[in-house]
Formats: structure tokens, C-alpha cells, sequence
């Protein structure tokens, strides 16, 4: 029996019910369980939680108020786990707010876990027992996947760039970001940089040392100027971003010596495509990048952040470096055929939409993580 809190989406939805469906059967809850009585960990959950919730409190009093309501939240699921320890928990993204306390109360009363959430591919889903994104279950040693291909040529060969047929540009929601062609800009030597959302959890959690896309902004401006001549930074803003950065990356273009421009025309994958190499905290482009043979540098913490696959920065003189050296940024093609076969054949199940949008996973996959989750909890 699979306990799942309900996503008020059809995507989400008809996802976890397929899971669950694999998984002997569904308890469908509306909204997170409330208690008075804590725990010793509940005073711990609930100061994380509210640090990474998307939407902050106002004032004292909201922030007192926040505090409380995730106080009821956790303490309630827990205890709903331990009256119910024979099922798994999963739930959409929950990692943060009050979905991450839902998982957490599951996980402080021995019960399994499944995290799902979108998946960089088409017709593909996350579904992972310890998070998803940077807090998945990946290996995170290059030679794991090495070792998985050796001796596999099916495993080492060019089968997941399949992965990558049906990509096509997000649909923007703001009238000064588009998508039109970029077939013009195959001779100019540029960085790609695509924003992000900047109150995503990407960002709220794993940005690390540039800590927000606004501060990311302002690092580029200062390294800018140590890309070779003749090269420049090509920014695009996140066409599902409600609030514009215009502003901040204006005052960049000046300060960076107009060694940064601002591309918000431009169909995204055009800007991949004619790039010299991506550059993001940790967005999805970063890892669609390789469909067209792309370096790509990484600020933050991703699952895909493994040297050889790119090239990982960790503060700004390493950045400086980086852009210094860009007419000879690489990376390794074999563990890159490896670990995306991996991502291709293991971990990111297959699922099937029909005409009204409703998702349904595939079985097998399904079992896996099912298995996977019990498994780690010792079930």
C-alpha cells in the first residue's frame, strides 16, 4: 500500500496513482495531517523546512505563525506513519516546506519513502527513495558508471541520445521572453548561460557558493572579463519566471565591460546549439546540453555534477579560470555515454501519456523503486 498526498494536478496525480497501482493499492491523503504533540526532532524539522520554504513569512508574526502550522504538519504525519507503518510514503517533490515535513514525519517512523517529480526528458518521470534532483539516489563516483558499461557495448554506445528526440524549448509565459529562431548565431563565440527560476528549489537548495541566480548575475559580470577576446556571455532569462531581472542584469552588462549580453529572444536550444559550452547553478539545460555535444560548468549541486561529465566551479577564482580557459573546455565522452545510458536504462522510468494528459508509469520500473525504497529502510 502506497500513502500518497495529493498533488491537485492531473500530471502529478494520475503519476503517483499509477505508482501506487503497481505498488498494491493507493491511501489518498488531501492534506497533511495535523498533532499538537512533538517530537525531540520536531523543533530541527521545522527551523530546515521553513529556511528552504519557497514562499518566506512577512514579520515576526508570519514567520511565528509559519512556524506553527509546520510544527502541527510534521508532528501529524509523523504519528499518521506510526499508526500506518505497513505502507510508503510519496509524495510530489518534497523537498521542500510542507511537503519535505510530510516525508521527513514518514522517514522518523520507519516508513519507506518515494520522491516524484518531473524529469529532464520527455516521457520520462523521477521517482527516487531519497529525494529527487541533487537529493536522489545517484551515484555520484564517475567510476560507478564506467564499471556499469564495461564490457557493455550497448551500455557504452549512443542508444540515450534517444533521450533528447522530442526536446523542444519551454512555452514562455512572459511577453519579453521568447523563442524565436537563433540560426544567426552559429558564428559567434559565446557561454550560454540559461536562467532560472530564482525561488525554484534548485536555487533555494542547492545553488551553493553563488547562493541565488541575482548573486550568479553578479559573479559573471566580475569573471567576464577573463574570457579570451572576442567571447562574451550569453544570458537568457526563465521563460516561467514571473518577475523579471532585468535591472540586475543591465547593471552586469556594465559592469562586466558589455562582456555579457542579454538574449531573451532567441529559441533556448538555438543558444545551446550554436554555444561554445552551457554554464548554470544546476539547471536541466546544463545536462540537455550533451544531446549536442556541449561542455557544460556547473556553480551548484546537481546529480549531474561529476567532473568528466562537466566541469565543476566552486567559487569565483575558480570561475575566472574557467571562462580564461574556454577555447579548450572538454569533456569525457565515454563517461558521458555511460552515465546517460544509466539515466537512459535505470533511473528516470519510462511513462505514457494519453490524450487527456493522464500519466501512467511503466511496471517494471515502478517495482524497482518500489523495491528500492523498502530496501533501504530495511522492509
Amino acid at each position: 500500500m502506497i500513502t500518497y498526498l495529493k498533488g491537485f494536478s492531473k500530471k502529478k496525480d494520475s503519476f503517483m496513482s499509477s505508482v501506487a497501482a503497481v505498488g498494491g493499492g493507493a491511501r489518498v491523503l488531501w492534506t497533511i495531517p495535523w498533532s499538537l504533540r512533538g517530537f525531540p526532532e520536531t523543533l530541527e524539522r521545522v527551523e530546515r523546512a521553513l529556511s528552504v520554504a519557497k514562499k518566506q513569512p512577512k514579520g515576526a508574526m508570519g514567520r511565528g505563525l509559519k512556524r506553527l502550522l509546520l510544527r502541527l504538519q510534521y508532528n501529524g504525519s509523523r504519528r499518521y506513519f506510526l499508526r500506518h507503518p505497513d505502507t510508503i510514503a510519496m509524495c510530489w517533490n518534497g523537498v521542500t516546506g510542507s511537503r519535505r515535513l510530510f516525508m521527513e514525519g514518514a522517514r522518523d517512523a520507519g516508513v519507506p519513502t518515494l520522491y516524484a517529480e518531473l524529469a529532464p526528458f520527455p516521457g520520462r518521470m523521477q521517482l527516487d527513495h531519497t529525494g529527487v534532483n541533487a537529493l536522489g539516489s545517484l551515484p555520484r563516483d564517475p567510476r560507478f558508471y564506467i564499471s556499469w558499461a564495461e564490457g557493455r557495448p550497448d551500455r557504452q554506445g549512443e542508444g540515450w541520445r534517444a533521450l533528447g528526440d522530442n526536446l523542444t524549448a519551454r512555452i514562455s509565459r512572459r511577453s519579453d521572453v521568447g523563442q524565436k529562431s537563433g540560426a544567426d548565431l552559429a558564428q559567434e563565440n559565446f557561454i550560454f548561460v540559461p536562467l532560472q527560476v530564482p525561488n525554484d528549489s534548485q536555487i533555494t537548495l542547492f545553488s551553493g557558493w553563488v547562493r541565488s541566480v541575482e548573486n550568479m548575475i553578479d559573479m559573471l559580470a566580475l569573471a567576464a572579463p577573463a574570457l579570451p577576446e572576442g567571447w562574451h556571455i550569453r544570458i537568457k532569462e526563465h521563460p516561467s519566471a514571473k518577475t523579471s531581472l532585468a535591472d540586475a542584469l543591465n547593471r552586469a552588462v556594465e559592469i562586466s565591460g558589455h562582456r555579457l549580453r542579454i538574449d531573451n529572444d532567441s529559441d533556448t536550444f538555438d543558444q545551446v546549439r550554436a554555444s561554445r559550452a552551457v554554464l548554470t547553478i544546476n539547471s536541466s539545460v546544463g545536462l540537455q546540453a550533451f544531446f549536442y555535444d556541449k561542455p557544460a560548468i556547473t556553480l551548484g549541486e546537481a546529480f549531474f555534477a561529476l567532473p568528466g561529465l562537466v566541469r565543476p566551479v566552486d567559487g569565483i577564482e575558480a570561475l575566472q579560470e574557467t571562462l580564461s580557459e574556454a577555447e579548450s573546455l572538454g569533456f569525457d565522452p565515454t563517461l558521458r555515454a555511460a552515465f546517460m545510458n544509466y539515466l537512459d536504462e535505470v533511473h528516470f522510468p519510462n511513462v505514457s501519456i494519453d490524450e487527456d494528459g493522464r500519466v501512467t508509469v511503466d511496471e517494471s520500473a515502478a517495482k524497482a523503486c518500489i523495491q528500492a525504497a523498502r530496501g533501504a529502510m530495511g522492509h
